[in-house]
């Protein structure tokens, strides 16, 4: 898609797959890292802040070794990855991002603030989460999520 439109530089691309028919659907593509980053960090191993940082040093993508670890490859080698025939490794694991939202249904929908007077969560080995509040924390008028 990028070469296609002659995008070059780290971004995020998001698309609908829909897994009856196959097909792909084009949702945005955005300069920047997603604030969901974290999720692709976790299923393919590959740290996309340091990754942007190396891309945007000049360093190939195939010379990155936790770029070659996805693609299968020895991180000591210096062979190329043809990124558009070579198969990457498919993930073991799955990670999902939840966010709890601070909007008003009565409103439309729009940020609100408010007093969270209960929150919890039990992480274990398997699950894990983090937060930007706690229990008796007010939220500012100005978060959305």
């Amino acid at each position: 898609l990028t070469a296609s439109i002659g995008y070059m530089g780290a971004g995020t691309i998001e698309y609908l797959y829909n897994a009856k028919t196959n097909q792909f659907y084009f949702l945005e593509l955005n300069p920047r890292l997603q604030v969901e980053h974290p999720v692709t960090e976790a299923i393919t191993g590959v740290n996309l802040p340091a990754t942007q940082l190396q891309v945007a040093m000049g360093i190939p993508l195939d010379r990155m070794p936790q770029i070659r670890s996805f693609y299968g490859k020895s991180t000591w080698d210096t062979s190329k990855i043809d990124f558009m025939t070579d198969e990457y490794v498919y993930p073991k694991v799955h990670c999902i991002a939840a966010r709890i939202t601070a909007e008003n249904p009565d409103d439309g929908f729009k940020p609100t603030s408010g007093k969270i007077d209960r929150i919890k969560f039990q992480s274990s080995v398997a699950c894990w989460g983090y937060f930007s509040v706690w229990t008796h924390a007010a939220i500012h008028e100005f978060a959305d999520s």
